[in-house]
């Protein structure tokens, strides 16, 4: 009987922003994340005899539209190990849009482990990334736990994700703080493109992200939340200017992103470390340790009314159950 793959959702440190290929999902650059263990997605396939895959999702079955990007993804895992076979695929999301985190990576990560075993493939963790990079870059790193290094590569074989440490006991938490549900205007394959080809730093922001994932690496090492939070909001902000300085600009940034950013740094002119992320969107996470939370909580709570925040912790890679 197949077992219920269970992926988790991830937060890049040093981000991803940008692909060289957009077909295999390679990026110009490593990233960095740490796994959480709040959010995740659990997915089941089987084989079945119809002509065509079925797709279900949170107790729905989807049509061909509302399912095309999962059927693509089908149909490539199909044609790269020379398998005819549909499949029966049964996911749901504990990825509450709510919280602000995005469900692309556990749900393309839960659905190759899923794949992987219904095939019975039995590939390597390093393969599985890399199989589940062809769905979303960013399932490439929730195929592990804890913090994880997805290294760009050149082709499909070289780009793939590993543990830097998949169980560190390491006191940092991550507060989501959200402030809009609501579908971007510019999806993140718009905005990554638009920055690549546009902006006068995007070389300069590929030299970065190579010099800041080794110093990161070195803090993860020393278990240095001061240095990780530093290098981890100086990376967030960075990927933005990108998005500043494109050709037309745009931003991902709502009034109450820049409050939010206001507010941490006000925080840590208290004594509190406390930092910043932000990806493709208005919503923020906070890097800050089990101790400051309830005050960094408290602190937004207070000063605006209309943002709701979530706490999360490190987080497991695959698992079966």
């Amino acid at each position: 009987m197949t077992k219920t793959a269970r992926a988790y959702t991830n937060i890049a440190l040093i981000k991803y922003w940008g692909k060289k290929d957009p077909a295999l999902k390679l990026p110009y650059t490593n990233s960095l994340s740490l796994t959480l263990d709040k959010y995740y997605t659990d997915t089941t396939s089987q084989i079945i005899s119809e002509s065509k895959d079925i797709i279900s999702l949170d107790g729905d079955i989807l049509d061909d539209k509302s399912s095309q990007r999962i059927r693509n993804y089908l149909d490539v895992v199909r044609e790269k190990f020379d398998r005819q076979e549909h499949l029966q695929v049964v996911s749901t999301n504990h990825v509450p849009m709510a919280a602000g985190f995005a469900s692309s990576a556990s749900g393309f990560a839960a659905l190759a482990a899923s794949i992987d075993q219904t095939f019975q493939l039995n590939l390597s963790k390093r393969s599985l990334s890399s199989l589940a990079r062809l769905g979303s870059g960013s399932a490439t790193r929730s195929i592990f736990g804890g913090f994880v290094e997805w290294h760009a590569g050149n082709d499909d074989d070289t780009s793939y994700a590993e543990p830097i440490n998949e169980d560190p006991q390491f006191d940092i938490v991550v507060l989501s703080a959200v402030i809009s549900t609501a579908k971007k205007e510019i999806s993140s394959t718009q905005g990554m493109e638009m920055s690549v080809k546009t902006s006068p730093f995007y070389s300069s922001w590929c030299t970065l992200v190579d010099s800041e994932t080794e110093d990161i690496k070195q803090a993860i090492a020393n278990k240095d939340l001061q240095k990780i939070g530093e290098i981890a909001e100086h990376n967030a902000l960075s990927m933005h200017a990108l998005t500043l300085s494109a050709n037309p600009p745009y931003t991902y940034f709502a009034p109450e992103t820049i409050e939010v950013i206001k507010l941490v740094k006000h925080l840590r002119s208290t004594g509190i470390l406390a930092y910043v992320t932000i990806d493709a969107g208005p919503n923020v996470k906070i890097i800050c340790s089990q101790e400051s939370v309830s005050e960094v909580q408290r602190y937004l709570n207070n000063s605006l009314k209309n943002v709701q925040t979530f706490e999360a912790h490190i987080g497991k890679g695959i698992q079966y159950i």
